[in-house]
């Protein structure tokens, strides 16, 4: 059995490291597996396939800034990874992020029309189902459920986000019942169902974790440190709530770090906040999230955030606001969630926990993520999902 996963990323980031760990998944169980991607990797057990070139992701990005033509660049590049398909002949084709300006989704979509085999799109957001935006929260709008035109998050610019929302429907009616929708999360589950998406089969999957590298290793620090970490720090992701909460806690009792920054952000950070570059070196993130006292993770828009499985995987409780599917992660004994934008429940919840270790422990988040979240157990779910295609 031949498996093809399309990602933006080949084991790089949350997403990428997914699509790797189903890929391991696969070949542990006989399949060969290969990986397209078109823009960051890292070293893969799958082979791998790069769409494009770094130039053309320049190009992409240029006419997706200046013409709102995000998804409809890269086609030679995405020729070429057609005829590549044609020649590997998958049995199973599996979507993950196919925007981020490295694909021509119309050019993929009208030639997944033409065969049969079956295709899985894991969502790890909203941008399948709506004329454009990842996430619809940040301004809130709900014109996804009907039609998506002047779109609010593009006042003043050029925008197509009606075609987009109209084409999008259109092409993804040409799989017929081939298609699979993996929402990664009860909350996109919810949405999806209020989709024009609503009518193909659905299966939810949580997202996984390496729990074999993300695992306790190590003391927390003597200070309590409260932990953020993103792979790119904006509005979106609560950056400035972190310097709120500087002003609220204690910085003679408490520490904070932040993990992803870049060296501008890093330089302007406020006294009392250690900022740390993004990485991909899971071995120091690991050392991260185990001297942590609490991962605090104030994402305003979000779907199904994988830091938060790797503190529990870490043993590091997690405090989360009430944003999609971010408390999916954590019961009562492994985190708190508080309503979005209150940064002071957030302070008062961050003292609570590191003022009550007993109830908190690493041992008790550690086991949370093994139960519910490991990757052998996420990524045997899309096994059996592929199997029951091919053995109805």
């Amino acid at each position: 059995m031949k498996l093809l996963q399309i990602n933006v990323t080949a084991n790089w980031g949350s997403h990428g490291r997914i699509a790797e760990g189903i890929g391991q998944e696969a070949m542990a169980r006989g399949w060969d597996s290969t990986i397209a991607y078109g823009r960051y990797m890292n070293s893969s057990q799958s082979r791998l396939i790069r769409v494009g070139t770094q130039f053309d992701v320049y190009a992409h990005y240029a006419r997706h800034r200046f013409l709102d033509g995000e998804g409809f660049g890269s086609k030679k590049a995405t020729l070429r990874l057609l005829a590549e398909i044609d020649l590997l002949a998958p049995d199973i084709i599996q979507l993950h992020i196919i925007h981020g300006h490295w694909l021509n989704y119309p050019l993929l979509f009208k030639y997944l029309a033409t065969i049969s085999t079956p295709v899985v799109w894991t969502l790890h957001d909203c941008w399948a189902f709506t004329g454009g935006c990842p996430y619809f929260e940040l301004p809130p709008c709900d014109k996804w459920k009907t039609r998506c035109e002047n779109c609010p998050a593009k006042h003043g610019k050029i925008t197509q986000t009606a075609k987009h929302f109209a084409d999008r429907q259109k092409l993804i009616s040409g799989f017929g019942d081939r298609l699979t929708i993996v929402p990664v999360s009860r909350w996109l589950d919810r949405y999806v169902g209020e989709s024009f998406l609503k009518d193909y089969r659905r299966v939810m999957i949580h997202n996984g974790v390496d729990t074999a590298r993300f695992r306790v290793i190590g003391p927390k620090t003597k200070k309590p440190l409260v932990l953020g970490v993103a792979n790119f720090w904006d509005c979106r992701k609560g950056l400035s709530d972190f310097f709120d909460l500087r002003k609220r806690l204690d910085p003679h009792n408490v520490q904070i770090a932040l993990v992803g920054l870049s060296r501008s952000q890093i330089k302007s950070l406020p006294k009392g906040i250690y900022g740390v570059p993004k990485t991909q070196d899971i071995r120091k993130l690991v050392q991260l999230y185990n001297s942590a006292a609490v991962l605090a993770n104030p994402t305003y828009a979000d779907n199904f955030p994988s830091v938060n499985l790797e503190a529990l995987a870490c043993g590091t409780p997690v405090i989360t606001y009430r944003t999609g599917g971010s408390p999916e992660a954590i019961d009562p004994d492994t985190g708190i969630v508080v309503d979005k934008g209150n940064v002071d429940a957030m302070a008062n919840a961050i003292l609570s926990v590191i003022d009550d270790p007993a109830k908190y422990t690493s041992a008790t988040c550690r086991r949370r993520a093994e139960t519910n979240f490991s990757n052998d157990l996420q990524s045997g779910q899309y096994l059996s999902l592929y199997t029951s295609f091919l053995h109805p």
